[in-house]
């Protein structure tokens, strides 16, 4: 909604009328809140805000309007951005401020954008939020979670009490730079019945997100969603905005859809959209996981570049530890040379070469945005260069945090970069990140909060600059599993690790709940398939593989033919659907697991033919009932000796028959008729 007389709005009803909630929110000091309150909405430039007008283009499949207002008191100029996908029921959005008023103005918080009714008129205690937490290898573990509840937005008979809004909000609040360190950044608010919204943050930082209640004209409760990147409560941000200078904030996205799982699927086929120069997935084999755990010497390398390129593997990454002299390189990492003493014959390059022998590319593990502290280059480059708090050098688990923001942390990683690939033929890159700066720097910046902004743009920037001079790179997002999931750095990198999970058997509801972030040809979940498992052991943890983006390890040159065989025809299905794996949408026929339930299944829907990943963690048999697409339903990928009975009558549920456990299968579903996704 462009009222005259009132700020511009977005709703998903349509409502007419004077809105309840501004499209924009800024909280700075000297201007606060218009109404006290805990939360970021009910501001009072927010208030404030009349429309100047709007404009309309499109390009490339995007239209973007552009809302134009202005404050009359502070003089902030603002714009929100908002691109709609050609057909879609998706947008992405951001808001631009420029200060054209007489003084500077201290920025607290500027909100992405904010959403009145996001539902529809469903009431609050009909609505539900989906909520993704995350931990270091608890990855993507979502609940359903009525706002109603006793710890949410109770019914507090606002009206009675001098038709004031509600003070405070259920908040989901990520810190520091690992963006899904806590909170996966993303979600979806629902009805019990009809409308879902799904939302995103795309910043690899801080971010905020927000639902509170306010009172619209008539007096009924109004839910609102908020998105922010940092916030001053929560990130120590503030921004000094000089006249005539501007700021913008992290872009956010929504989709809407009917149902929960409509409406990330509507999220996903976005996802895609905002990729840039996306390429089809490849098998990618890396040696750390359940293997060689940053440990790689010649010696242990070759074998298993021989059985990876046998059983498939198209890329092959060597992981941490092929830099190291000492044994111990956790703190002394930065300067990224080939260690000697692991490759005594040859050097590194014997081993890549030995991997382009083995008709695969050559990857190499690296974490460049961090120095040990025992490092040359801890005293080589200036104090200026690292993350700082009051003048001191933050340091995190024996590592120095390096400054993108610095010129010669640039030119030294770019160096590092330019060298690997020209002087090793490097083709894969897997970008860790296991520590965090929290708050952030105060070097040069109006707060750590702002340093740490500035530090999250700075590392895009790099990335860019990479990929730039190096297109055909394949590049790896990882942070200590999945602690840096966004879509900041997802739009532009080609592939997730999921997690940093090693058993086996706590892996299913991670893989599965992957899907509700990342979409299936991004969401890298590993294999490690071992010599001394069985064949429903090693089908199980490629099931795990398959249910996404297959990341194969494990010791498979010590393999015997007929284990082998099976760890190949896991690649080989991976192969044949990678066609269908990056137009796929995910689904879920259970639903979204808790970590605990013994019984798991996601599904990958694409357009002729879906894929089905059921994991059994129980020890006796099981059987149950999946609600799959219509069409003939087998096993796609399991043992020889199978036992499993899966049966349906025409077009109805799946009844499927489950030995004694832990067993795991791939269920293929070949549609009745081409279907839309």
């Amino acid at each position: 909604m462009l009222p005259d007389d009132a700020p511009a709005a977005l709703s998903t009803t349509g409502a007419a009328g004077t809105p309840a909630q501004p499209l924009v929110e800024i909280l700075a000091v000297g201007h606060g809140r218009a109404n006290a309150n805990t939360r970021n909405t009910a501001t009072a430039i927010g208030a404030r805000l009349r429309v100047l007008g709007h404009d309309v283009t499109s390009s490339d499949g995007w239209t973007t309007v552009r809302v134009f207002q202005s404050d009359a008191v502070s003089g902030l100029h603002v714009t929100s951005h908002l691109r709609v996908r050609e057909g879609a029921r998706s947008l992405q959005a951001w808001t631009s401020v420029r200060n054209d008023g007489p003084a500077p103005l201290v920025l607290q918080a500027v909100s992405s954008l904010v959403i009145g009714r996001p539902v529809g008129m469903a009431r609050v205690d009909e609505t539900l939020s989906l909520e993704g937490h995350s931990e270091w290898v608890g990855e993507n573990r979502w609940t359903f979670s009525g706002l109603a509840g006793q710890d949410g937005l109770v019914t507090l008979d606002l009206p009675a009490h001098q038709h004031q809004d509600a003070r405070g909000a259920r908040t989901l609040v990520s810190t520091g730079s690992w963006s899904s360190g806590r909170y996966n950044p993303s979600g979806v608010i629902l009805a019990e019945v009809g409308p879902a919204l799904a939302w995103q943050v795309e910043h690899n930082g801080a971010w905020r997100a927000e639902l509170g209640v306010r009172l619209d004209s008539s007096d009924s409760d109004v839910l609102v969603l908020g998105l922010f990147g940092p916030t001053d409560d929560d990130h120590a941000w503030t921004r000094v905005l000089g006249v005539g200078e501007s700021f913008e904030t992290v872009p956010v996205s929504v989709a809407a859809s009917d149902g929960w799982q409509e409406a990330l699927a509507e999220l996903t086929r976005h996802r895609r959209a905002l990729r840039r120069d996306p390429r089809p997935p490849v098998i990618v084999f890396n040696d750390y996981m359940n293997t060689l755990m940053g440990d790689p010497t010649t010696a242990k390398l070759l074998p298993l570049v021989d059985a990876a390129g046998r059983a498939g593997a198209e890329y092959f990454c060597i992981d941490a530890g092929w830099y190291d002299d000492g044994g111990d390189w956790w703190d002394s990492v930065g300067l990224w040379e080939p260690s000697v003493s692991r490759f005594p014959d040859g050097g590194l390059r014997r081993v890549v070469d030995a991997i382009r022998a083995a008709g695969m590319v050559p990857g190499l593990w690296l974490e460049p945005e961090v120095v040990g502290v025992r490092s040359p280059l801890a005293q080589a480059l200036p104090d200026a260069a690292f993350l700082q708090r009051h003048g001191v050098r933050i340091t995190e688990h024996g590592r120095h945090l390096l400054d993108l923001r610095h010129r010669d942390v640039v030119k030294h990683l770019d160096e590092v970069v330019d060298r690997l690939v020209e002087d090793f033929g490097v083709g894969y890159f897997k970008l860790d990140y296991n520590v965090t700066p929290g708050a952030g720097t105060d070097r040069d910046a109006d707060s750590p909060g702002d340093g740490l902004l500035q530090q999250n743009r700075a590392h895009l920037d790099w990335i860019d600059g990479v990929l730039a001079r190096h297109p055909g790179l394949v590049i790896e997002n990882c942070a200590s599993g999945a602690m840096r999931a966004d879509y900041a750095l997802l739009s532009r990198l080609d592939l997730q690790s999921t997690s940093d999970q090693q058993n086996p058997l706590l892996y299913p509801p991670i893989a599965a709940g992957a899907l509700a972030g990342i979409v299936p040809e991004q969401a890298a979940n590993w294999a490690y398939p071992q010599p001394g498992m069985t064949d429903e052991e090693i089908v199980f943890t490629l099931c795990t593989g398959l249910a996404g983006r297959l990341y194969l390890s494990g010791k498979l040159h010590d393999m015997t033919p007929e284990q082998a065989a099976l760890v190949a025809d896991g690649v080989g299905l991976a192969k044949r659907w990678t066609s269908r794996l990056v137009e796929s949408v995910p689904f879920w026929p259970l639903g979204l697991p808790t970590w605990t339930e013994p019984l798991v299944a996601s599904g990958l829907r694409g357009a002729d033919e879906s894929l089905v990943v059921v994991w059994w963690r129980g020890t006796e048999a099981t059987e149950t009932n999946l609600d799959l697409p219509a069409g003939e339903v087998d096993i796609a990928y399991g043992p020889p000796d199978d036992g499993w009975h899966v049966t349906r009558n025409g077009d109805g549920p799946v009844r499927v028959r489950i030995p004694a456990g832990p067993q795991a299968r791939v269920l293929r579903v070949r549609h009745t008729s081409k279907e839309s996704i």
